[in-house]
Protein backbone atom coordinates (compact mmCIF):
# COMPACT_ATOMS: atom_id res chain seq x y z
CA UNK A 1 0.00 0.00 0.00
CA UNK A 2 1.44 3.39 -1.20
CA UNK A 3 0.61 7.11 -0.60
CA UNK A 4 1.29 9.79 -3.79
CA UNK A 5 4.48 10.96 -4.47
CA UNK A 6 6.00 14.34 -4.30
CA UNK A 7 5.57 14.06 -8.57
CA UNK A 8 2.77 12.14 -10.70
CA UNK A 9 5.40 9.48 -11.50
CA UNK A 10 6.35 8.30 -8.26
CA UNK A 11 4.82 7.02 -4.77
CA UNK A 12 5.67 6.75 -1.47
CA UNK A 13 6.20 3.93 0.91
CA UNK A 14 4.77 3.83 4.61
CA UNK A 15 8.26 4.30 5.97
CA UNK A 16 8.19 7.33 3.80
CA UNK A 17 10.95 6.33 0.63
CA UNK A 18 10.04 7.90 -2.23
CA UNK A 19 9.75 5.47 -5.20
CA UNK A 20 9.19 5.50 -8.92
CA UNK A 21 6.62 4.11 -11.04
CA UNK A 22 8.06 1.25 -12.88
CA UNK A 23 9.13 1.64 -16.82
CA UNK A 24 5.75 0.81 -18.59
CA UNK A 25 3.49 0.99 -15.91
CA UNK A 26 0.16 3.68 -15.84
CA UNK A 27 -1.78 5.28 -12.91
CA UNK A 28 -5.58 3.39 -13.44
CA UNK A 29 -7.45 6.30 -11.83
CA UNK A 30 -10.60 5.23 -9.76
CA UNK A 31 -14.13 5.17 -10.66
CA UNK A 32 -14.42 1.69 -12.41
CA UNK A 33 -14.51 -0.59 -9.94
CA UNK A 34 -14.62 -4.01 -12.64
CA UNK A 35 -11.61 -2.71 -14.47
CA UNK A 36 -9.54 -1.98 -11.25
CA UNK A 37 -10.40 -5.40 -9.50
CA UNK A 38 -9.06 -6.98 -12.53
CA UNK A 39 -6.23 -5.37 -12.97
CA UNK A 40 -5.03 -5.77 -9.33
CA UNK A 41 -6.31 -9.89 -10.01
CA UNK A 42 -3.62 -9.84 -13.06
CA UNK A 43 -0.77 -9.92 -11.48
CA UNK A 44 1.88 -7.19 -9.67
CA UNK A 45 0.21 -3.61 -9.12
CA UNK A 46 0.85 -0.98 -6.84
CA UNK A 47 -2.60 0.41 -4.43
CA UNK A 48 -2.45 4.04 -4.16
CA UNK A 49 -4.30 5.89 -1.02
CA UNK A 50 -4.34 8.93 0.45
CA UNK A 51 -5.72 9.54 4.41
CA UNK A 52 -7.39 12.69 4.68
CA UNK A 53 -8.55 13.24 8.43
CA UNK A 54 -9.96 9.84 9.76
CA UNK A 55 -10.92 8.83 5.94
CA UNK A 56 -8.99 6.56 3.21
CA UNK A 57 -9.22 7.93 -0.30
CA UNK A 58 -7.84 5.66 -3.48
CA UNK A 59 -5.90 7.01 -5.76
CA UNK A 60 -5.49 4.70 -8.18
CA UNK A 61 -3.75 1.33 -9.03
CA UNK A 62 -0.13 1.55 -10.62
CA UNK A 63 0.37 -1.47 -13.00
CA UNK A 64 1.94 -2.18 -16.33
CA UNK A 65 -0.18 -0.04 -19.22
CA UNK A 66 -0.21 -3.04 -21.15
CA UNK A 67 -2.34 -5.13 -18.78
CA UNK A 68 -4.46 -2.52 -18.18
CA UNK A 69 -5.18 -1.85 -22.37
CA UNK A 70 -5.90 -5.45 -22.39
CA UNK A 71 -8.50 -5.83 -19.52
CA UNK A 72 -10.26 -2.83 -20.73
CA UNK A 73 -10.46 -4.13 -24.28
CA UNK A 74 -11.69 -7.04 -23.25
CA UNK A 75 -14.16 -5.43 -20.42
CA UNK A 76 -15.78 -3.16 -23.52
CA UNK A 77 -16.42 -6.16 -25.46
CA UNK A 78 -18.50 -7.91 -22.62
CA UNK A 79 -20.13 -5.18 -21.52
CA UNK A 80 -21.24 -4.65 -24.79
CA UNK A 81 -23.41 -8.22 -25.25
CA UNK A 82 -26.80 -8.35 -23.85
CA UNK A 83 -25.88 -11.19 -21.55
CA UNK A 84 -24.22 -8.19 -19.60
CA UNK A 85 -27.02 -5.96 -20.00
CA UNK A 86 -29.29 -8.26 -18.65
CA UNK A 87 -27.24 -9.13 -15.51
CA UNK A 88 -26.77 -5.46 -15.03
CA UNK A 89 -30.74 -4.75 -15.04
CA UNK A 90 -31.13 -7.63 -12.39
CA UNK A 91 -28.53 -6.55 -10.20
CA UNK A 92 -29.98 -2.95 -10.15
CA UNK A 93 -33.20 -4.24 -9.54
CA UNK A 94 -31.55 -6.66 -6.92
CA UNK A 95 -30.06 -3.47 -5.29
CA UNK A 96 -32.99 -1.21 -5.57
CA UNK A 97 -35.15 -4.11 -3.47
CA UNK A 98 -32.47 -4.63 -1.01
CA UNK A 99 -32.04 -0.37 -0.54
CA UNK A 100 -35.76 -0.56 -0.40
CA UNK A 101 -36.25 -2.90 2.21
CA UNK A 102 -33.29 -1.20 4.26
CA UNK A 103 -35.06 1.89 4.16
CA UNK A 104 -38.54 0.88 5.94
CA UNK A 105 -36.18 -1.12 8.56
CA UNK A 106 -34.28 1.92 9.40
CA UNK A 107 -37.24 3.91 9.67
CA UNK A 108 -39.07 1.27 12.20
CA UNK A 109 -35.51 1.58 13.71
CA UNK A 110 -35.93 5.62 14.05
CA UNK A 111 -39.21 5.09 15.40
CA UNK A 112 -38.67 2.58 17.91
CA UNK A 113 -35.48 4.62 19.09
CA UNK A 114 -37.95 8.06 19.74
CA UNK A 115 -40.37 6.09 21.23
CA UNK A 116 -42.88 9.49 21.19
CA UNK A 117 -45.86 9.61 23.23
CA UNK A 118 -48.71 8.96 21.26
CA UNK A 119 -49.66 12.41 21.07
CA UNK A 120 -46.81 13.33 19.03
CA UNK A 121 -47.42 10.28 16.50
CA UNK A 122 -47.63 12.10 13.82
CA UNK A 123 -44.09 14.17 14.42
CA UNK A 124 -42.50 11.03 15.16
CA UNK A 125 -43.28 9.76 11.53
CA UNK A 126 -41.97 13.45 10.21
CA UNK A 127 -39.00 13.00 12.48
CA UNK A 128 -37.84 9.99 11.63
CA UNK A 129 -38.67 10.55 7.98
CA UNK A 130 -36.04 12.99 7.63
CA UNK A 131 -33.63 11.39 9.47
CA UNK A 132 -34.27 8.59 7.13
CA UNK A 133 -33.73 10.77 4.48
CA UNK A 134 -31.09 11.85 5.18
CA UNK A 135 -28.93 8.91 6.79
CA UNK A 136 -30.24 6.18 4.31
CA UNK A 137 -29.14 6.92 0.90
CA UNK A 138 -26.13 5.26 -1.05
CA UNK A 139 -23.18 6.90 -0.97
CA UNK A 140 -24.35 9.37 1.59
CA UNK A 141 -21.31 8.43 3.85
CA UNK A 142 -23.70 8.33 7.15
CA UNK A 143 -23.46 6.41 10.11
CA UNK A 144 -26.90 4.50 8.82
CA UNK A 145 -24.82 2.78 5.82
CA UNK A 146 -21.88 1.18 7.77
CA UNK A 147 -22.76 -2.63 8.90
CA UNK A 148 -20.18 -2.42 12.24
CA UNK A 149 -23.00 -2.10 14.24
CA UNK A 150 -26.85 -3.30 14.43
CA UNK A 151 -29.49 -0.99 12.66
CA UNK A 152 -30.74 -0.26 16.13
CA UNK A 153 -27.71 1.79 17.08
CA UNK A 154 -27.54 3.26 13.77
CA UNK A 155 -30.53 4.64 14.16
CA UNK A 156 -29.88 6.26 17.47
CA UNK A 157 -27.01 7.11 16.23
CA UNK A 158 -28.16 9.58 13.01
CA UNK A 159 -31.23 10.63 15.26
CA UNK A 160 -28.59 12.27 17.71
CA UNK A 161 -26.26 13.53 14.57
CA UNK A 162 -29.37 14.95 12.52
CA UNK A 163 -30.36 16.74 15.66
CA UNK A 164 -26.70 18.14 16.27
CA UNK A 165 -26.83 19.72 12.94
CA UNK A 166 -30.69 20.75 12.76
CA UNK A 167 -31.25 21.50 16.13
CA UNK A 168 -28.30 23.04 18.13
CA UNK A 169 -25.39 25.69 17.05
CA UNK A 170 -22.55 23.16 16.72
CA UNK A 171 -21.94 23.59 12.84
CA UNK A 172 -21.53 27.57 14.09
CA UNK A 173 -19.61 26.55 16.88
CA UNK A 174 -15.77 27.91 17.30
CA UNK A 175 -14.39 24.58 18.68
CA UNK A 176 -10.84 24.54 20.17
CA UNK A 177 -8.31 22.64 17.78
CA UNK A 178 -7.35 20.24 20.97
CA UNK A 179 -7.34 17.03 21.20
CA UNK A 180 -11.11 15.24 22.64
CA UNK A 181 -12.62 19.01 22.39
CA UNK A 182 -14.79 18.21 19.41
CA UNK A 183 -15.63 14.65 20.87
CA UNK A 184 -16.32 16.72 24.42
CA UNK A 185 -18.80 19.09 22.84
CA UNK A 186 -20.57 16.43 20.88
CA UNK A 187 -21.41 14.77 24.10
CA UNK A 188 -22.50 17.54 25.19
CA UNK A 189 -24.55 18.14 22.87
CA UNK A 190 -25.96 14.37 22.19
CA UNK A 191 -26.92 14.95 26.59
CA UNK A 192 -29.21 17.74 25.67
CA UNK A 193 -30.70 16.20 22.68
CA UNK A 194 -31.45 13.33 24.56
CA UNK A 195 -33.14 15.76 27.45
CA UNK A 196 -35.85 16.87 24.65
CA UNK A 197 -36.91 14.04 23.57
CA UNK A 198 -37.55 12.73 26.48
CA UNK A 199 -39.83 15.48 26.84
CA UNK A 200 -41.65 13.99 23.69
CA UNK A 201 -41.45 10.33 25.29
CA UNK A 202 -43.57 12.04 27.94
CA UNK A 203 -45.55 13.48 26.45
CA UNK A 204 -44.82 17.31 27.21
CA UNK A 205 -46.74 19.54 25.12
CA UNK A 206 -43.85 21.35 22.87
CA UNK A 207 -42.94 24.95 23.04
CA UNK A 208 -43.28 26.90 19.79
CA UNK A 209 -39.54 27.80 20.77
CA UNK A 210 -38.41 24.30 21.10
CA UNK A 211 -36.13 23.83 18.62
CA UNK A 212 -36.51 20.43 17.47
CA UNK A 213 -40.64 21.16 16.93
CA UNK A 214 -39.42 24.14 14.86
CA UNK A 215 -37.44 22.03 12.64
CA UNK A 216 -40.09 19.65 11.72
CA UNK A 217 -42.90 22.04 11.89
CA UNK A 218 -40.99 25.03 9.98
CA UNK A 219 -38.36 23.65 7.15
CA UNK A 220 -36.15 25.86 5.34
CA UNK A 221 -36.99 26.96 2.31
CA UNK A 222 -36.05 25.12 -1.44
Amino acid sequence: MFSPGPRPDTVRTPDGTIMSAPEGWELLPPGDAGLTRRVKAAGTHWVVQEKKGRKMFSRGVWAPAATIARIRADLVAERSTDAYAKRQASSARRREKVQTEYVEDFFAAVVEFLNFHDRHATLADRFAKAVTDHATPVGSGTVARTQRIPVQQRAQAAVIAWMRHQTTAYDSMKIPREKGKRREVRRMLAARSNELLAQYRRGDSPSPHCPLFKSLTNPPAA
